[in-house]
């Protein structure tokens, strides 16, 4: 369930904040151990970079997480900032009555 009142945290924050630094890693050592850029990791963190599936994959089992931990952080950021970005256009869609069949 998406946040109502702010942007869900993203990925980034949450490499940074609950495994680099807890773990004194820094960006370039985490690039190193999943075979990526340094650039590549420093753009997740900063927010300038999504999270992709093969980023997922290194970063789930480099933590001993799951991919999927990853790509829902990055789906929860995707879908607020489409939410916002689409709210007025959202609202004008009515729901089909339930009582019609759809084919």
């Amino acid at each position: 369930m998406l946040p109502k009142n702010r942007r869900p945290t993203t990925p980034g924050e949450i490499l940074k904040h609950e495994f680099l630094i807890p773990l004194g890693m820094s960006q370039k050592q985490l690039a190193d151990a999943i075979g990526i850029t340094r650039v590549r990791v420093n753009e997740v963190i900063l927010g300038k970079r999504a999270i992709t599936p093969d980023t997922a994959f290194r970063l789930g089992q480099f933590f001993n997480t799951s991919p999927e931990f990853w790509i829902g952080l990055q789906t929860d950021v995707d879908m607020w900032d489409t939410l916002q970005s689409n709210l007025s256009q959202y609202s004008k869609i009515s729901p089909v009555n339930n009582g019609i069949s759809v084919q």
